[in-house]
């Protein structure tokens, strides 16, 4: 394949926003796209998902012209509109129930972070309602909540040897983007990278994945009991002096109380909690004291669980005792470039527009108060509210790049809300999901190859530029939508920026750069800076770091962490184990996916045809079921089919299931979502008390052979 030239921009197929080069033919059309070499935040990596996009964005089915229903909801009836006549409908519905019933009666729902997160909760806000919904609650925020109470800011781990030094120790703790592609903004062939630069890998996980496989020391913990272990690990660490009173005696607040709080939680305590040997315990403890800088990679593992916000800080107090605060090598607060107005919440929490809501309109939250550190309205409460009408109905709702009748729990009353009592539903999207075929208007959303941008959401170190290298049909960015949408409903005062090339020129103001100009930059870095705190403190009512938290305590919240069994578990429920006898995992990362986008594409459905779910060999063998064979697999609140896959690497009673499976290839509108879905294997009645997460990788189940061939093939 011939290609003339290359135009250098930044992948948004997921989370890593890695640099990339966008490969021209001799008339200007994408036709290839490779890693960047010269990129600091990538080095040349590029995943499957980010070599895709030349397929996504050009793929027959994509949605590439407004859509209106015609017909019954589900139906698969809808004409093709012209972009105003949608938008002039948005608005007049919007404003309609905002005038009869208020503005808290339209919701907005958005996917995981994408670049869309810069307006969506300010659109909603500004609008005045207090029902922003996101899957937050169980990806990411529980840890930047708990950062943020305990030490003013979200630590993150120094791999890319700003200050000339990378980590000696790494703790990698429900995190494996060394195989997925990349997380929270960071590049999973960076981590690797420094994994292997380290003289010290320690790797919690349930699952031998290849990353624990490379590591020096694997915790295989039993899944839901995270907590326990950092409570032990911080046991040995003050037990035995291995902290750093220096940074403990100047820097922190409430460590004698921790050190009463941990007294009892031994590695012996802990070790029939997580099946984590006392000696391993022991060993991973004083390994990471003693490694200095040791910095953290920690992941979604953490944020599903029913002790997620209380994990999240433990970890951090690991963090803080040893001394590897923002110090070259360890963990970091990021110095973002100078002279750019930054668009990340972890920066400027003003860009979620809740400075827009009253205390009062807020209090209209669905859920509000319900959990004291959840981020924003909580999902599962949220459609719960829009099937029974309690506090009260949501009439319209917006869902942006998000698909949560299969990546949310209980799909079903996703489905049956949208179906029946929703009265106005809008959907903006790539493709016509289970989800897009219950709107009343579909808006086709614009790929990354398609968006000029200013990005720094995720990477706040650096400032990177995408360029607009493609056009589909009518396709248009998410965000350019609700800034028109906005205008039409009267939120300049929010929306001050005429069209979205203002809006960029505005961010790049203080610089005294156009985009045009920025566009030609490869990279804007900010100057890195360590030990901060010395000058600054920490931005938590001490100024200290807050070990003890007077924050939670107020929220009559335990101050220092806690663990808490798992509410279906082999020890909580033993009576329910009898017959769900296996612990059920769900939401790890796949390297073709990134959760329900990419099976209609060939070559990421080549990399994972068909759902799995991983067993050890032994648990099959014993269940006369084969390698690669069809199972049902059964818990409490569903069941739902996958292909068993052998792997030595999973305790004996513990299996992982594929989520947020759907067949595009089949027809709607619900493409089948039901057969392999694990999400709908949870219910909507344990959650996180302080951040609503659920417990989706602790749950019970059994594994049922199922005769038959299965149905569905995969697309070539």
């Amino acid at each position: 394949m011939e290609t003339s030239r290359f135009i250098r921009t930044s992948c948004r197929g997921c989370h890593g926003v890695c640099q990339v080069l966008v490969h021209l033919d001799s008339q200007g059309r994408p036709v290839k796209i490779t890693g960047d070499p010269a990129s600091p935040t990538s080095r040349g990596y590029i995943c499957p998902k980010g070599a895709a996009g030349i397929k996504i964005a050009m793929h027959p089915d994509r949605l590439l012209y407004p859509l209106r229903r015609t017909g019954p909801r589900g139906g698969g009836y809808f004409e093709r509109i012209a972009w105003e006549e949608a938008l002039d409908e948005i608005a007049k519905k919007f404003g309609a129930i905002r005038r009869e019933s208020g503005p808290e009666y339209v919701a907005l729902c958005q996917g995981t972070g994408r670049p869309y997160t810069e307006f969506t909760g300010r659109f909603i806000h500004a609008f005045g309602s207090p029902n922003y919904i996101s899957p937050g609650h169980n990806c990411f925020l529980p840890r930047v909540i708990s950062a943020s109470i305990t030490m003013g800011w979200m630590p993150v781990a120094d791999i890319y040897g700003s200050g000339g030094i990378l980590p000696k120790c790494m703790l990698i703790f429900g995190c494996n983007s060394m195989a997925t592609g990349a997380a929270d903004g960071m590049c999973g062939a960076m981590v690797k990278r420094a994994m292997a630069k380290a003289e010290h890998v320690i790797v919690a996980d349930p699952r031998r994945t290849r990353t624990a496989e490379a590591a020096s020391l694997h915790l295989q913990l039993r899944p839901g009991s995270e907590c326990a272990l950092v409570l032990a690990m911080l046991h040995v660490i003050i037990e035995e002096n291995l902290y750093d009173a220096a940074f403990v005696q100047k820097w922190c607040v409430g460590f004698e109380a921790l050190a009463a709080h941990v007294r009892n939680f031994s590695p012996e305590w802990a070790a029939p909690i997580t099946r984590v040997s006392a000696d391993a315990i022991r060993e991973a403890a004083r390994t990471f004291a003693a490694s200095k800088p040791a910095c953290l990679m920690w992941g979604n593992g953490i944020d599903t669980s029913i002790n997620a916000f209380q994990t999240g800080r433990a970890l951090l107090l690991l963090i803080a005792i040893t001394g590897n605060l923002d110090i070259p090598g360890g963990m970091v607060h990021w110095v973002s470039p100078d002279n750019l107005r930054s668009k990340s919440p972890l920066e400027n929490h003003d860009v979620l527009g809740n400075q827009f809501l009253s205390p009062e309109q807020n209090a209209r939250m669905i859920g509000a108060g319900l959990f004291p550190f959840g981020p924003g309205c909580h999902q599962p409460t949220f459609w719960q509210a829009c099937r029974s009408g309690i506090p009260y109905r949501p009439r319209a709702v917006w869902l942006v790049g998000t698909n949560p009748i299969v990546t949310a729990t209980r799909g079903d009353i996703i489905e049956e809300a949208l179906r029946e009592h929703i009265e106005f539903s809008v959907v903006s999207d790539f493709f016509m999901t289970p989800t897009a075929e219950l709107a009343d208007i579909i808006l086709p959303a614009a790929h990354w190859l398609e968006q000029d941008d200013v990005v720094n959401f995720h990477k706040i170190w650096c400032v990177l530029p995408r360029r607009k290298i493609m056009q589909q049909g009518e396709t248009r960015d998410d965000r350019v939508v609700l800034l028109d949408l906005a205008h039409r409903l009267g939120l300049s005062k929010a929306f001050p920026w005429p069209d979205w090339k203002s809006y960029l020129d505005w961010l790049l103001e203080p610089s005294g750069m156009s985009f045009a100009e920025f566009s030609e930059k490869d990279i804007v870095l900010g100057k890195m800076r360590y030990r901060k705190y010395e000058g600054a403190g920490f931005h938590t009512p001490s100024g200290k770091v807050e070990l003890e938290s007077s924050i939670i305590a107020k929220a009559g919240r335990p101050s220092l962490p806690v663990y808490v069994e798992p509410p279906l578990s082999p020890l909580s429920t033993p009576e329910l184990a009898a017959n769900y006898p296996l612990i059920l995992m769900t939401g790890c990362k796949t390297l073709p996916f990134f959760h329900s986008e990419g099976h209609q594409i060939d070559s990421l459905r080549k990399l994972r045809p068909l759902p799995r779910v991983t067993v050890h060999p032994d648990t099959l063998a014993a269940l006369s079921i084969d390698d690669g064979a069809e199972v049902r697999v059964v818990t409490p609140h569903g069941h739902a089919n996958f292909f068993a896959k052998a792997d030595a690497g999973m305790l004996p009673d513990v299996v992982n299931a594929d989520h947020a499976w759907w067949y595009p290839e089949c027809p709607g509108p619900d493409h089948a979502w039901r057969k392999s879905c694990a999400n709908i294997l949870f219910g909507h009645e344990y959650f996180d008390p302080d951040s609503g997460a659920e417990p989706l990788k602790c749950g019970l189940c059994r594994i049922e052979a199922k005769d038959g061939i299965f149905p569905f093939k995969s697309p070539q």
